[in-house]
Order: C-alpha cells, then sequence, then structure tokens
C-alpha cells in the first residue's frame, strides 16, 4: 500500500508542476504581449505629439517673422 501511495503522490506532484510551469508560461506571453501594446500605443501618442509640437513650433516662428517684417 506505502509503494501505490508513493506513486500517486510523486505522478501528481509531476502533473502539479507541469502546469504550474504550463500557467507561468501563459501569464509570461500574455504580459509580454500587453507590455508590447501599451509600448506601440505610448510610442504612437509620442509620435503624435512630437508633430503637433513641431507644427506649432513652425506657425509660431512663422507669426514671428511676420511681426518682425511688420516693425
Amino acid at each position: 500500500m506505502g509503494y501505490v501511495l508513493r506513486v500517486r503522490l510523486a505522478s501528481f506532484f509531476a502533473g502539479a508542476a507541469t502546469a504550474s510551469l504550463a500557467g507561468f508560461y501563459c501569464l509570461h506571453r500574455d504580459y509580454k504581449i500587453a507590455h508590447q501594446s501599451i509600448s506601440q500605443q505610448m510610442n504612437d501618442l509620442h509620435g503624435s505629439l512630437e508633430s503637433r509640437i513641431s507644427t506649432l513650433e513652425k506657425l509660431k516662428k512663422t507669426e514671428t517673422s511676420h511681426q518682425v517684417e511688420a516693425t
């Protein structure tokens, strides 16, 4: 009876270890996908803001040069 119990416990713990490794792998993969998605969104937002800022700076330079020519 003791041998069968040891075999069952060993099988149970081997299965539990395998299942936890598979679970950790899935969580890690989901984390990486979410991180890449958020990083891509932030890069897109940063690029959009950079283009807006450069457009505003060009507009300000244009307005300043028109004011200098007027005076």
